[in-house]
């Protein structure tokens, strides 16, 4: 089969600083990182990509693994001009589980990670066919009302409006049968057995009111690994970029912090 081919975009941060690479959730794009980056450009040098079908990615033409769209990182971050250095790495929900994806097939490539909103496994196959199924019938417009409950806390619409909008105006844009193709490849998705194979440091973060990755699924990736750790951030659901991002971004800086360029991990 042919890779995806998924679309970068630069979000701040001086061309010789530590590449951080920034992966979204299933539905939104890139405008999912963009508070939170100004917090992290100082520090990095920030490349955000996008789901096929979503933001500035083409549809995909077939369906795809999760472990393909870790492949068609490596290749986007390529062509994005970082060569064969290796970098940071965050990303939320199906994001994340590209994350552990590249830790298992690019270790080489990855410093650590921190794997946002997520889990070795998300969700049940079944609803995931069901889900894909109904947007390929329906269109993504028939899944906003239970996405916008899924991805926010209590207080997020409120106290974000323009920007917890725009999400939900990308999910309505995605393209409908690519859409139907990630949730297809989070069906099959299943790394839990693989964790002990993780030797680059992960960082799980959940978010407080979190249904779809509850701090479970970050404990079992955080013991999981061979050098792991799990924190919470308070007043996030799922999106916590989007929700709390001075406290993402300290999270991720803090973390990354650990590992400079140049020490071994």
């Amino acid at each position: 089969m042919t890779l995806p081919t998924l679309a970068t975009l630069e979000l701040g941060g001086a061309a010789g600083l530590p590449l951080l690479v920034l992966g979204p959730s299933l539905g939104t794009s890139t405008i999912l990182w963009e508070t939170t980056a100004p917090a992290l450009a100082a520090h990095y040098r920030l490349l955000a990509w996008d789901l096929p079908g979503h933001g500035q990615s083409p549809a995909a033409t077939e369906g795809f693994a999760v472990a393909d769209l870790a492949d068609a990182v490596v290749g986007a971050v390529g062509k994005a001009g970082a060569g064969d250095e290796s970098f940071f790495y965050a990303g939320v929900s199906l994001g994340g589980a590209t994350g552990l994806e590249l830790l298992l097939r690019h270790s080489d490539r990855v410093r650590a990670a921190a794997i946002v909103a997520s889990g070795a496994q998300l969700g049940d196959p079944a609803g995931w066919q069901e889900r894909a199924a109904k947007v390929r019938a329906e269109s993504t417009s028939s899944i906003i009302i239970a996405s916008a409950q899924r991805w926010f806390a209590p207080e997020s619409m409120a106290a974000h409006p323009d920007l917890t909008g725009r999400l939900l105006h990308a999910l309505q844009d995605a393209d409908d049968e690519s859409y139907a193709y990630c949730c297809e490849a989070l069906a099959a998705y299943d790394v839990r057995d693989r964790l002990a194979e993780v030797t680059s440091p992960v960082l799980a973060l959940w978010g407080r009111h979190d249904a779809v990755a509850p701090e479970p699924k970050a404990l079992d990736i955080a013991e999981g690994v061979a050098d792991g750790r799990a924190a919470v951030i308070e007043g996030a659901a799922h999106l916590p970029p989007a929700e709390q991002p001075e406290t993402t971004a300290d999270a991720l800086r803090e973390f990354f912090a650990r590992y400079p360029e140049g020490a071994s991990p």
